[in-house]
């Protein structure tokens, strides 16, 4: 069982940065796939970015891509989330996910049901 924990949401101006935070127990955390999914009220859960262990590599969505970051340390089994530039309509709850099932297909880390473990979720506001 995994379990992933999210902090470093909060309020932020237009403009501004902030950086997520996961932090996972179990000790494979190296060999899982991790991703940032967010959700806006009344609208469905989409992905954010993803970041393989091997071989490494990271895929954004088109709405974040040159704006966030996604890393991860495995020595803290934590992956973060680096959120510049931030826009009113990245406000959402931002949630940290996980899967051990290695997909030759990148596209698929980029769905829901690829991932087996959901963080609680941290919420993000970007005020104009």
């Amino acid at each position: 069982q995994v379990q992933l924990v999210e902090s470093g949401g909060g309020l932020v101006q237009a403009g501004g940065s902030l950086r997520l935070s996961c932090a996972t127990s179990g000790r494979t955390f190296s060999s899982y796939t991790m991703g940032w999914f967010r959700q806006a009220p009344g609208k469905e859960r989409d992905f954010v970015a993803t970041i393989r262990w091997s071989p490494s590599s990271s895929y954004y969505a088109d709405s974040v891509k040159g704006r966030f970051t996604i890393s991860r340390d495995d020595a803290k089994n934590t992956v973060y989330l680096q959120m510049n530039s931030l826009k009113p309509e990245d406000t959402a709850v931002y949630y940290c996910a996980a899967t051990a099932t290695y997909y030759t297909i990148p596209n698929y880390y980029t769905q829901v049901k690829s991932y087996d473990y959901w963080g609680q979720g941290t919420q993000v506001t970007v005020s104009s």
